[in-house]
């Protein structure tokens, strides 16, 4: 998830800058960017990073996968600043380590820490009729 994600933005933004300012109000520029090399890779690894979130969600809970995603962070600062060559600042850099703290002591709970079914834990209402 963490690798998808990174490598996914990081390709993203790579060819964000080879195709230049695109605006929504242009779509036309829009669907062109998406079929540049490099931003097609970037959403097919996005795609990557989303099916492997899901994966994730279906056996852990919101609150131990959504920090975990944030190691990404850390992942995507040093693709910027060796891939992209970046300049990033001491301030980033100090925020991307509290980040990493902060996934340090969420990651040191369970994965899980509702051990009922999730899936029956929601109103009826917000989910529909059962079969």
């Amino acid at each position: 998830m963490v690798f998808f994600g990174a490598a996914g933005d990081t390709t993203l933004a790579y060819g964000m800058k080879q195709v230049g300012p695109v605006s929504i109000h242009h779509l036309g520029s829009v669907i062109a960017a998406i079929f540049t090399p490099w931003v097609a890779l970037g959403i097919l690894l996005l795609i990557g990073f989303f099916a492997t979130y899901l994966s994730a969600l279906s056996f852990a809970d919101l609150t131990y996968v959504l920090p975990a995603t944030s190691v990404g962070y850390i992942v995507m600062a040093l693709l910027a600043r060796f891939f992209l060559h970046e300049n990033i600042e001491v301030t980033r850099w100090f925020g991307i380590v509290l980040i990493a703290a902060g996934v340090g002591f969420v990651a040191g709970g369970p994965a899980k820490t509702n051990t009922r079914e999730t899936a029956h834990t929601f109103p009826e209402s917000a989910v529909g009729e059962r079969p």
